[in-house]
């Protein structure tokens, strides 16, 4: 699928440690995996995990889904033999942790193949205050948020609303829609809690987040459906495209719909709710 028009509403991590898990990845719902090296697996088993994951991979089977590998961070002991290991076995990209600067963007490139994207963790206040020339970094296509450790690291506290990270998530929309990349919310600990990820997901997709990480399967639904355009947006789409193009065609320059005045900037907007509905029952039908 394209890189382009390729949806990332959920966005799972899976352990790479664990077999069971790789093999059921295979059919879940999710429109990408983030199969994670990093804190996911434990100091003493992550060269058997760095195996199991590379087998996994080239044998495939993941379909349409997108396959990101999060390494070790690269000044760790495990860092430079994940990439070794993983850079050519099969992943569309790969998710490097703990980046403050666009030099620790560079230090990876230089160990891939320039046709490797590399997305990146944004998950310390450096990374946030340095997130427009991070994501302008020419081999950077997505940035993942790190909610947890960015709470951790402000020492604020876990609130409903996400007031104390409100300028970090908004810094990381704004410096990905900058530089026309993805970008990824973080992840909503609370895994039985489907209402709650709900309004979570919800405020993440106004904010502008093309997708939610999410840590069990069960959260998958909540997060395809809360990215997906509703009907109702589908139908007031089509309804400006039609309205504009028909004020366009009879030369009263200004169109109206539901009392609202459409312009250029909400046909845009438009063509892009149904662009990406169009991607979403095409993967359907898969």
């Amino acid at each position: 699928m394209d890189s382009a028009t390729r949806p990332y509403r959920s966005v799972l991590y899976i352990p790479a440690s664990k077999e069971r898990a790789l093999e059921k990845a295979r059919d879940l719902p999710c429109d990408a995996i983030i199969f994670d090296l990093e804190d996911a697996v434990a100091p003493d088993a992550k060269a058997d995990a760095r195996a199991t994951l590379a087998r996994a991979l080239q044998d495939g089977g993941y379909g349409n889904r997108a396959k990101l590998v999060r390494i070790n961070a690269l000044m760790t002991e495990w860092g430079l033999e994940d990439v070794r290991a993983l850079k050519n076995a099969g992943a569309d990209a790969i998710l490097l942790p703990k980046v403050n600067t666009r030099s620790d963007v560079d230090n990876l490139a230089d160990l891939l193949e320039p046709t490797m994207p590399i997305w990146v963790m944004m998950e310390t206040p450096v990374s946030v205050f340095n997130a427009r020339d991070i994501a302008a970094h020419g081999r950077v296509a997505g940035l993942v948020t790190g909610t947890n450790d960015l709470t951790k690291d402000l020492g604020s506290r876990m609130r409903t609303d996400r007031l104390p990270l409100m300028m970090a998530l908004q810094s990381i929309v704004m410096a990905a829609r900058a530089a026309r990349i993805v970008a990824i919310d973080g992840v909503y600990n609370r895994f039985r809690d489907g209402d709650g990820l709900r309004v979570e997901c919800e405020q993440g997709r106004d904010l502008g987040f093309d997708g939610k990480t999410l840590i069990h399967p069960a959260q998958i639904e909540g997060a395809n459906r809360a990215f997906a355009p509703t009907s109702s947006e589908i139908d007031l789409a089509r309804r400006q495209i039609a309205a504009h193009e028909a004020s366009q065609a009879s030369g009263e320059g200004v169109a109206v719909v539901d009392g609202t005045i459409v312009e250029n900037l909400h046909v845009v907007a438009a063509r892009r709710i149904l662009a990406k509905a169009q991607v979403l029952a095409e993967l359907e039908k898969a």
